[in-house]
């Protein structure tokens, strides 16, 4: 790998000095210079005074990471292994938790290295790569892998095409392959996923502590509506923890087999609930249509949607999708409203929310807010960084 000096400005230069992982476009006064994704920068300021090393790898955050302020530190296989390494030592917690098999164990910038983050699935290992540049270190990687975890398995997600999605491919890397689905505990409850079956997996880690506050706190009794369900991992919570029925709603034809899996693996009868393969904004409608009313409403929807009919940007739109579940949402029920947004803050959400409850002309309590859990490490400094946002509330009248 080549180490190329890059100019920054000074506004940037401060940022970075201070900590700031993500090297922006903008910083970067001689971009002439950026050619090959991978490749190693030197950030230095005007007068040429070091601030820190990365590296070049377009993503839809910026053109590269820090990697080290030590000047001397060499972006080798030690520096790999100094980083995992320690990531795996922080989550040690979760290795000794025999009812949590399924959870973050190197969460980018969080961890050290921006763009990279690896998944742990009961001893299978997921690594996705957020640019060009960072899978050209694949070598370090892997082989940190190799050295320090008994993997039974290592799979990848490539999540860096030109639109910068994922790239459809055989997923698999190294060990024995699995016997997909393989069943995860997630606070004692089971969910299949799939390490080697396109973008997703089954379930969507950040959530683990929305869905246990779901289970132990807001579903005992009640009838809950999980929309943009995706393979029902709230609907599962819901029924764990005593909800009398569940209505899961989502647009993807593959929803109804994957939520029915989820049910069956934990012994639950899936005909007993509601699984509609339809757009959430069609089953709003439908609901009003016939006066349905329920007990708690999960609104998760991806940051940007598009079907026949709709186009959906969670930052534009929130705030009428929020009128749509406050008027299904029986008095004194609860509202599960989350993003994973990350171009706006908790704060701006809170805007979005009461928005949505003064439109209404109805009355509202935010009973407790979260963000990522502990395992999806980010830095402090940086909340921008922590991109899931979500505020479990109550509709008062």
């Amino acid at each position: 790998m080549k180490t190329i000096d890059v100019l920054v400005n000074d506004k940037s230069g401060i940022a970075l000095k201070k900590g700031y992982p993500l090297i922006l476009k903008d910083a970067v006064m001689n971009p002439e210079v950026l050619k090959e994704e991978g490749d190693l920068l030197r950030l230095i300021d005007r007068n040429r005074r070091f601030i820190a090393k990365g590296y070049y790898g377009n993503q839809n955050k910026g053109i590269g990471w820090v990697l080290t302020r030590k000047e001397e530190e060499a972006i080798d296989f030690k520096f790999f292994e100094s980083r995992i390494s320690a990531a795996i030592e922080r989550r040690s917690n979760f290795k000794m938790n025999t009812q949590t098999t399924a959870y973050r164990l190197f969460n980018g910038e969080g961890d050290g290295i921006g763009g990279l983050t690896i998944d742990y699935f009961d001893g299978y290992y997921m690594v996705s790569w957020y640019s060009e540049g960072i899978y050209s270190m694949k070598h370090h990687v892997y082989g940190v892998l190799d050295k320090i975890v008994n993997a039974k398995a290592i799979y990848e997600k490539k999540r860096f095409d030109t639109k910068g999605q994922y790239i459809d491919q055989d997923d698999y890397v190294s060990g024995t392959p699995g016997d997909f689905p393989i069943i995860v505990k997630e606070n004692g409850m089971n969910f299949a996923v799939d390490l080697n079956d396109g973008a997703m997996t089954g379930v969507f880690l950040d959530q683990r502590d929305v869905r246990e506050a779901l289970r132990d706190k807001y579903s005992e009794g009640n009838h809950v509506l999980n929309t943009f369900s995706y393979t029902g991992a709230f609907s599962v919570a819901a029924l764990s923890g005593g909800a009398v029925k569940t209505t899961s709603v989502d647009l993807a034809k593959r929803s109804l087999a994957k939520t029915i899996e989820q049910f069956s693996v934990n012994g639950i009868d899936y005909e007993a609930q509601d699984i509609k393969v339809m757009d959430v904004f069609d089953y709003f409608r439908y609901a009003k249509r016939h006066e349905l009313k329920f007990d708690v409403v999960v609104l998760d929807p991806p940051s940007f949607a598009r079907s026949k009919k709709y186009t959906f940007s969670s930052a534009k739109d929130y705030t009428a999708l929020l009128q749509d579940a406050i008027a299904i949402t029986e008095k004194k029920g609860f509202i599960v409203a989350s993003t994973n947004n990350a171009s706006f803050s908790m704060k701006k959400f809170k805007t979005f929310i009461d928005e949505a409850f003064k439109a209404t002309g109805t009355k509202y309590k935010i009973l407790e807010e979260s963000s990522l859990p502990k395992d999806f490490r980010t830095n402090r400094d940086y909340p921008e960084f922590n991109y899931l946002k979500v505020c479990i509330i109550q509709k008062l009248k």
